[in-house]
Order: C-alpha cells, then sequence, then structure tokens
C-alpha cells in the first residue's frame, strides 16, 4: 500500500489549492434538491451531494470529502466524457449499461469505461447511501434481508469489515444482489464494479486511501467501523428495491 500512499500524497500536495473553492465548487457544496442520475446520457455532470461537505463529521472530515468529491469523482467523469466523445453512438446507453456489457464497448476505450466509468457510478452511489445523523440498526426490508441471509446485523457487520480489511490493495467492498437471487459480500479491485460481474450493488465501502488517508492515515478498519455511523438506511433500502425489479 506504500505505493498507493505515495500517488495520494503527491495527489494531495498538487491538488492543495483545491481546498479554497471556487464558486462551482461552493455550489456543489450546497445540498441537492435533486437526485443525481448516474446513468444520465450524453455528457456526464458531477452529481451535487445531498449534503454539506462537513455534514458526516467527526466520522468523515470535510477535507477528504472536499479531495473525494471534487477531484478524485470530477476527473472519472471528465475522462469518461473524453473517453465517450470518441464514440458518440454510445451516448444514448446509460453508464450502467455500459458496465453490464463492457465487452460490447469498443476495445480501445473499454479501460477507460471501466475504471472511469464504474468509480462514476461506485460514487454516485457512495454518496447517496450516507447522511448526517445516519447509521443505527438496518430498518425495513434491509433489516429483513441481513437476518435472512447473515443471521443478525452484528454478524453482517463482522462479515462487511472483514472483507473491506482483506481487500488487498485498492477496492470496495459491497453488499449485492448475485445473479442468482441471493445476497452476498463481495469486493472488487480498484473501481470495477459489481455490475460488470452480472450483481447489483445495493450498498458499498470506498476502501482506496484517498476515502480515508487524512482522518484515519493507514487505519482502515477504524475507517471502516466509523462509516456504519453514517449509513443511510432508506436509501439503502430503495437499493434493495431497485435490485430486485433489476433482477
Amino acid at each position: 500500500m506504500a505505493i498507493a500512499r505515495r500517488h495520494f500524497l503527491f495527489l494531495l500536495g498538487t491538488s492543495a489549492g483545491a481546498f479554497a473553492l471556487d464558486s462551482c465548487a461552493k455550489a456543489q457544496n450546497a445540498p441537492s434538491q435533486n437526485k443525481p442520475n448516474p446513468g444520465k446520457t450524453g455528457t456526464i455532470q458531477l452529481p451535487q451531494l445531498p449534503y454539506r461537505y462537513e455534514a458526516l463529521e467527526p466520522h468523515i472530515d470535510a477535507a477528504t470529502m472536499r479531495f473525494h468529491h471534487g477531484k478524485h469523482h470530477a476527473t472519472y467523469i471528465k475522462n469518461l466524457n473524453a473517453a465517450l466523445d470518441k464514440h458518440p453512438e454510445l451516448k444514448s446507453q446509460t453508464v450502467e449499461q455500459l458496465l453490464r456489457n463492457l465487452n460490447s464497448v469498443p476495445e480501445d476505450i473499454r479501460r477507460t469505461v471501466r475504471n472511469n466509468g464504474g468509480g462514476h457510478v461506485n460514487h454516485s452511489m457512495f454518496w447517496r447511501i450516507m447522511k448526517p445523523k445516519g447509521g443505527g440498526e438496518p430498518t425495513g426490508a434491509i433489516a429483513s434481508a441481513i437476518k435472512q441471509n447473515f443471521s443478525n446485523f452484528a454478524a453482517f457487520k463482522k462479515q462487511f469489515n472483514e472483507a473491506g480489511t482483506g481487500r488487498f490493495g485498492s477496492g470496495w467492498v459491497w453488499l449485492v444482489r448475485t445473479k442468482d437471487g441471493k445476497l452476498a459480500i463481495t469486493t472488487t479491485a480498484n473501481q470495477d464494479s459489481p455490475l460488470s460481474e452480472g450483481n447489483y450493488p445495493i450498498m458499498g465501502n470506498d476502501v482506496w486511501e484517498h476515502a480515508y488517508y487524512l482522518k484515519y492515515q493507514n487505519r482502515r478498519a477504524d475507517y471502516l467501523n466509523a462509516w456504519w455511523n453514517v449509513l443511510n438506511w432508506d436509501e439503502i433500502n430503495k437499493r434493495l428495491a431497485q435490485a430486485s425489479k433489476a433482477a
């Protein structure tokens, strides 16, 4: 993980001025009244956060949120738009459709779509499944699904955290609905999307160092534990319902 850390610190150094936000970034820091659409066709835009950068403190700090949303996610979108400009016919499809059918994406941009399209869709979900004063025990259908598939919430949380801690290098840890309709905890490398494996992501945590290093340094386990305090179970319930429809 030392290489990833050096890369992160290099990016941080070159982007220090980004924390003095310009008017565009200030607009992104305002709560959004509209749900972002990660699958929007045409020119893809950076979705606004549904809360302010500092809203998830003390569990996730404002500096990390500014850097994570305003730099990393924005870069994925910039790269994805540039790739799709080379093949405008693909803009009639959603990003999710492209990720589900990567083999149909022209080879010259396939890796870019995989990495940056995945980064866009993954992060668009990530922002929505968190909220200020969130967390606590799951409620509704997701609570029942967790009990049915993992015995209880404590066992699910433990297994999820262990998978996230054990993910070597950069990647994500997920709760997905698999192709055969079961719920499973899995991980993916880099910005790979579960959609590309035929699975539907119900919830996921970003375990790239840029998601936690400013506050937690190399203590990924501490970050994973803290993250449960900002979960938006209402949004996760919506994604569970969407997973059933997608199947």
